[in-house]
């Protein structure tokens, strides 16, 4: 496992768990993660995730139980995640979560590759409530495994959280951009992402 993997700025990650702040990392859907996880799971670190419940069950139940075999902690995301979440982090843990799509009224819009999109707040919020340090990952194929490329994200001051989340997930976004344009081969998101031309509001949301 340790061979098949190669780490840009892993301190960043590393230095957090040692101080026992709790860390978040944010990452769009690139590369392995799940090989991601188990390496750091393989290093003693506590990892947390969230996913979304699919049907059928036992579906969703088969994805669970591959992700626990990791070492992974794995929830269910609903109106409580946030506060489980949080406590994590105060824990110590690794709190972390795909965030390059959300096409809900919740959404923050960012611009990505000069369009409009939404991206999940989740991440941003965790950082300003919890004080952790939040840092994005690119993951990417290489001919031996993987390699992960951890970028930190400054978080800025104010006092209109609006205005700081909106900043944030703009951050991430941008960082999430970066990857993609050095590696998009790797990336593989396989649904809507901009929410101009004929996208249309949900009326679930």
């Amino acid at each position: 496992m340790m061979s098949t993997v190669d780490v840009t700025n892993e301190h960043l990650l590393m230095d957090a768990i040692a101080a026992k702040t709790g860390v978040i990392v944010s990452l769009p859907h690139a590369g392995n993660w799940d090989h991601a996880g188990a390496y750091f799971c393989s290093k003693g670190v506590k990892l947390v995730t969230v996913a979304e419940r699919l049907k059928p069950e036992s579906l969703f139940r088969k994805f669970l139980a591959f992700r626990e075999a990791i070492g992974m902690e794995v929830l269910a995301l609903d109106g409580r995640v946030i506060a489980t979440l949080a406590k994590r982090l105060r824990a110590g843990h690794l709190v972390a979560l795909v965030a390059d799509r959300d096409l809900s009224r919740t959404g923050i819009k960012v611009t990505f590759f000069g369009g409009d999109a939404r991206m999940p707040a989740g991440a941003a919020i965790l950082a300003l409530n919890t004080g952790a340090p939040l840092i994005t990952a690119y993951v990417s194929y290489t001919p031996n495994g993987i390699h992960i490329d951890f970028k930190l994200v400054e978080i800025p001051g104010g006092t209109i959280q609006e205005e700081r989340v909106a900043a944030i997930v703009q951050q991430c976004a941008d960082h999430f951009a970066e990857g993609i344009a050095k590696s998009p081969q790797d990336w593989h998101m396989l649904q809507r992402i901009w929410v101009d031309g004929d996208f249309k509001e949900r009326t679930d949301a």
